[in-house]
């Protein structure tokens, strides 16, 4: 029996815009969070914004984990809203994302806040346990809580609203723009290819491809000259000879 569609294509879903802050956003956003909340969440927002984790990872990121004399955590755990209500604690999904993320000054001194806070409720000299971003009795906190805070904070400068995902997004997006060679921005995302990189921020390139082609034309220019007067030096030694 004949099948008409067997020759039918089927075209790819258009991905969802992604939507970025500019650096100034971004650095408006935080500085507002510090100076009108200064609590865990200001302090999660700027690990997010300054590693550019995944929030599950962020969420799921326990004490042990973290290394502040080093300035070093290891992502170990990824927290997960199953049906946007129990929340899941397991392994991250790939063994890229399972991986060391160096931690900025500015990120260090969040931790470091949270650090001191975990600390003024525990008896002298106890070590630091359970994880990082939690409640009071040491349970996660919910990612939807998360994106509620985000949402109102952002309506707070009247800044573009952008999910808690978006803020790796744009973390990506300063990094190539500010020309971070893109394998060193897909080792610091963690994604498993160079390739998945591409395909998500491709679209953020458009200077970077200008730089790479006017470093051909700057190479080709070069050697062109090179040609040129290696060609009139030739020219000149022959005509001395002649006469």
């Amino acid at each position: 029996m004949d099948n008409p569609a067997r020759f039918a294509f089927m075209p790819r879903p258009v991905a969802p815009e992604r939507l970025c802050w500019t650096p100034e956003q971004a650095s408006a956003f935080l500085r507002h969070d510090a100076d009108a909340y200064a609590d865990q969440l200001a302090d999660l927002f700027e690990l997010l914004l300054g590693t550019g984790m995944r929030r599950g990872a962020a969420l799921g990121l326990h004490w042990a984990d973290v290394h502040l004399a080093e300035r070093m955590l290891f992502v170990r755990w990824n927290l997960t809203a199953v049906d946007n209500n129990r929340l899941h604690l397991g392994k991250p999904k790939t063994r890229a994302s399972r991986n060391w993320v160096s931690l900025s000054p500015r990120v260090a001194a969040a931790l470091h806040r949270r650090a001191d806070a975990a600390r003024a409720s525990l008896p002298q000299g106890a070590s630091l346990t359970g994880l990082v971003f939690c409640h009071r009795d040491g349970s996660p906190l919910r990612p939807q809580s998360v994106l509620i805070a985000l949402r109102r904070r952002t309506q707070e400068l009247g800044l573009p609203l952008i999910g808690v995902h978006d803020l790796r997004h744009t973390a990506a997006a300063i990094m190539i723009s500010s020309r971070v060679p893109l394998a060193v921005v897909s080792k610091t995302l963690r994604h498993s290819t160079l390739a998945t990189t591409v395909n998500l921020y491709g679209h953020l390139l458009p200077r970077a491809a200008r730089d790479a082609v006017a470093a051909l034309e700057r190479a080709l220019n070069r050697a062109d000259q090179h040609q040129r007067r290696q060609g009139n030096g030739r020219g000149r030694g022959s005509g001395q000879q002649a006469a």
